[in-house]
């Protein structure tokens, strides 16, 4: 077991340096690499009307939401995990996901809110699509407030399982439907050939790559939420 151990930490440690390095190099691609409008080096982002130099958050403000997606998606697999075999480490690995989730939740409202105030003149405008992860917020904010009001930790696993359940499921609806459904100021979907933002393969090879990275950056910081959750309930049985 101790050899086991030992070698995950290696391996954990090489993933970490490996993630940081990745992120690295993305986010000094994303922020140098100029903007112009007629892209001819291989290093050229193309100009996107109404955005321009704005257009660099998409690095930051898209990959923090799709972690947010996969976090809570998580957090609901875990949970229904946790009802079927009733075992702790799924109510652990559950609870963990989704508070990095909602650290995410809240990365992506603030690179929303700077998007907004440079693209539609202040930081909140009540768009479908700030409102939604808003209501995100505040969902997930009482799931934390409904696992801190219960005792008993097979109770609190229970009811905090069925909740993540119906919490991730209107995860997805509130960040993709709900949005589509009513007329919004947000650009239409990054990849998508019929959207308002078009990207060269120069910006669209540095989004894909800014979207692995921090799904790494969700993968380090769950693994470490784990093993301290763990330790905290060794230590508080």
């Amino acid at each position: 077991m101790e050899g086991n151990e030992l070698i995950n930490k290696v391996s954990m440690k090489k993933f970490n340096i490996a993630v940081f390095g990745w992120l690295t190099v993305v986010m000094i691609a994303a922020l140098v690499f100029p903007i112009v409008s007629k892209p001819e080096a291989w290093y050229d982002f193309p100009f996107i009307p109404a955005l321009g130099e704005q257009s660099r958050i998409l690095f930051f403000h898209v990959p923090t939401a799709w972690v947010t997606v996969v976090a809570f998606f998580l957090s609901m697999v875990y949970g229904i995990k946790y009802l079927r075999s009733n075992n702790m480490e799924d109510d652990i690995k559950s609870v963990s996901s989704a508070g990095v989730g909602v650290l995410f939740c809240i990365l992506a409202t603030i690179t929303g809110s700077v998007w907004a105030k440079f693209s539609w003149g202040s930081f909140w405008n009540w768009d479908p699509r700030e409102t939604s992860i808003a209501v995100l917020l505040l969902i997930y904010g009482a799931y934390f407030g409904l696992r801190s009001s219960l005792e008993g930790d097979e109770k609190r696993a229970r009811l905090s399982a069925v909740y993540a359940i119906l919490a991730g499921i209107t995860t997805p609806f509130l960040i993709f439907v709900l949005p589509r459904l009513v007329s919004s100021l947000h650009p239409e979907p990054i990849v998508n050939a019929g959207g308002k933002v078009h990207m060269n393969v120069t910006m669209l090879t540095v989004f894909l790559a800014s979207l692995l990275g921090f799904t790494g950056l969700f993968a380090w910081m769950f693994d470490l939420k784990v093993r301290l959750a763990r330790l905290e309930k060794n230590h508080h049985p």
